[in-house]
């Protein structure tokens, strides 16, 4: 018979269906209107209820399925029981497809730690630039970051009703990254992606000192990347 997946296999295939379930979080809030934004420590750090909400969803699904797991979130929130409605246990049969890194094969749910960013670009979100948005879920062993799950629940959100809206992009290292199509940069250009908002004279400085072609200037580390 065929051995069951690597525990990080596992965990990755869950993160993914996770991360969908969160991207229908933060549709839902935005449609419903009322975001329910809270100043954390000023006008340029927000937290709304769909950081809430995804937190919640996030920790506590994959908590449920991996118990021993340090799950970490950004925001600070009550542990109240978490509605049922909010939890995903389904996980991507695709992921599962994927042989585990060697090195990774022998890994113990006690030793991952998931970083989570229940909604990345949250200034952004409340502006209305949707396709800065996103949910980040990473996976680190030993301190070190080796795979993770970026959600943008609106990409392609101006491509007309037709479209499909958002997706999942997941890699593991020793594997490689999936979900998106690859751009090469354009040969002999030197292109920067920096903040939006966030920007301050150094940051400036040390972008006129690069000489770039052309700056890109977007909202939300995940959607950077």
């Amino acid at each position: 018979s065929m051995a069951s997946p690597a525990l990080l296999m596992r965990v990755v295939a869950s993160a993914y269906s996770v991360a969908e379930k969160a991207a229908t979080i933060v549709r839902n809030v935005m449609a419903a209107g009322d975001l329910g934004i809270v100043e954390k420590t000023g006008a340029n750090d927000l937290q709304t209820k769909a950081d809430r909400l995804v937190q919640m969803s996030i920790c506590a699904s994959l908590a449920r399925k991996f118990p021993k797991m340090t799950i970490i979130g950004e925001e600070e929130l009550p542990s109240d029981e978490v509605n049922e409605e909010l939890i995903e246990d389904g996980h991507c049969e695709e992921i599962l497809k994927k042989p585990c890194p060697a090195q990774y094969t022998g890994i113990k749910e006690e030793e991952l730690v998931i970083w989570v960013d229940p909604l990345d670009g949250t200034k952004e979100y409340t502006e209305g630039l949707l396709d800065h948005v996103t949910v980040l879920i990473g996976i680190a062993y030993g301190g070190k970051a080796i795979a993770g799950v970026i959600n943008q629940p609106y990409y392609n959100y101006e491509a007309g009703a037709d479209a499909v809206l958002g997706r999942t992009i997941w890699g593991v290292l020793g594997i490689g990254a999936f979900g998106f199509q690859l751009t090469e940069a354009p040969a002999g250009k030197h292109i920067i992606v920096t903040t939006r908002s966030h920007s301050s004279t150094l940051v400036n400085d040390c972008i006129s000192a690069l000489n770039p072609d052309s700056v890109i200037r977007v909202g939300g580390a995940g959607n950077k990347v």
